[in-house]
């Protein structure tokens, strides 16, 4: 009796992990650096919320814009090599057959079984069988700009979330310190959570996340402290 081998890779996740991930770890260490930035200078817990607010809202409509114009791009090149490889298809198809199998015969397959996967693979799908040998476009790693644009917004506004409600929940009195303390913890879980879901090292993943994390705060700290003492 035969049985079905089902395996679950991770890189179908790669079209949305790497916006979500970028998203929740701005959101989270730009609001967070920017909220410690002015406390730093001494301003007040109402301006304070205010200012993270403003950072939160600007971040995530910059993460969408930037987002939905740079996979565009890649989006845009992408179909423009598949309209040129299906033009290439419909006036050369023997050449592109022996193309095909001259990739394969790269890859170690002999000669004779080269050439007979090709003709099968563009029996079936030529188009296909080259965007995704010849290109290197496959379903999992093409561009989705509206899908990046609406994750990487989400993701952000979540990150921004927890300094947001640090700030309304901690006493004025420690406010910098409450900021900068929910942010570490923060990011160790993104850190952690990012790893896990592209099978990554969590360790590795977490001590680089908080390293700049820490350094970028710190020097947002230094920089609200020279000012707010300035003015």
């Amino acid at each position: 009796m035969s049985r079905t081998h089902l395996e679950r890779h991770l890189i179908a996740r790669i079209g949305w992990l790497r916006a979500a991930v970028l998203g929740a770890n701005d959101g989270l260490l730009s609001t967070s650096s920017l909220i410690v930035g002015v406390a730093a200078s001494g301003a007040p817990k109402a301006a304070v919320l205010v200012s993270g607010v403003a950072g939160l809202v600007a971040g995530a409509m910059s993460m969408a814009a930037g987002e939905y114009v740079s996979v565009s791009s890649q989006s845009d090149t992408e179909k423009a090599d598949l309209a040129r490889e299906a033009a290439e298809l419909a006036a050369a198809p023997e050449a592109e057959r022996d193309e095909l199998a001259a990739i394969y015969v790269e890859r170690g397959v002999q000669p004779e079984t080269a050439r007979a996967v090709a003709e099968q693979l563009m029996a079936h799908d030529s188009l296909g069988a080259h965007a995704r040998d010849e290109l290197g476009i496959s379903s999992f790693t093409m561009a989705r700009p509206v899908q990046a644009a609406l994750t990487s917004a989400a993701t952000f506004a979540a990150g921004a979330a927890l300094p947001l409600a640090t700030v309304a929940l901690a006493p004025t009195g420690g406010l910098l310190i409450w900021v900068a303390a929910s942010a570490v913890a923060g990011l160790i879980a993104l850190g952690a959570l990012g790893a896990r879901a592209g099978g990554a090292d969590i360790g590795r993943s977490v001590v680089r996340v908080v390293f700049w994390g820490v350094l970028a705060m710190a020097v947002t700290a230094v920089i609200g402290r020279v000012f707010g003492t300035v003015v």
